[in-house]
């Protein structure tokens, strides 16, 4: 196996994901949808106003234009992202167990950083790992992906770039994200 399998992915994935601020927080990341929004998690865009910075180092003020609190997402519109390519959704039911796949945000304010890790399942949390229930029993891109604060509303993505999914959350040492297929089917109805 080669030691950069993820770099081309990664390249082309990080051209579609920004860094948000809300306030004085130092906020997370967010991912250059197909139909020119931001999508993050509601826990990252709190506010009607989100300052976007734009992969070239630019920034641009957003509006915060959706939220669905019970699946922690979010969208964001701003100015400036119709030059950005948006990232490629995939389908994490077709993703095997043991696959390689890559967590790409902006950890600890460090832009850009990508993190490796092995693809579990796509599933509800286990029983006991002290997560509310009806947060418990809904479907989660489980993968061994170091995520830190910063990481929030980045991509998880396969190591064809594909991404299969926004981070949330760590529960238990795995990171969790919302499945992409769930995010592009909740956004569609908003927009329905």
């Amino acid at each position: 196996m080669s030691t950069t399998f993820a770099a081309e992915a990664a390249s082309r994935v990080r051209g579609g994901v920004v860094q948000l601020r809300v306030g004085d927080t130092s906020g997370g990341a967010g991912v250059v949808w197909p139909g020119g929004v931001v999508v993050t998690n509601a826990h990252v865009a709190t506010e009607r106003r989100v300052t976007v910075r734009l992969p070239d180092g630019s920034y641009v003020e957003g509006e915060t234009v959706w939220r669905d609190p019970a699946r922690d997402l979010a969208a964001v519109a701003a100015p400036g992202l119709s030059g950005l390519l948006p990232v490629e959704p995939g389908d994490a039911d077709r993703v095997r167990p043991g696959s390689l796949v890559f967590a790409i945000g902006h950890p600890w304010g460090v832009r850009d950083a990508v993190s490796v890790g092995v693809f579990h399942r796509v599933g509800p949390i286990a029983p006991g790992m002290g997560v509310p229930e009806p947060v418990r029993r809904q479907a989660w891109v489980q993968a061994a992906v170091r995520l830190a604060p910063g990481n929030s509303g980045g991509p998880v993505a396969d190591a064809d770039g594909r991404v299969i999914g926004v981070s949330a959350m760590i529960v238990g040492g795995l990171a969790l994200a919302v499945p992409a297929l769930e995010v592009e089917a909740l956004w569609r109805g908003t927009r329905a």
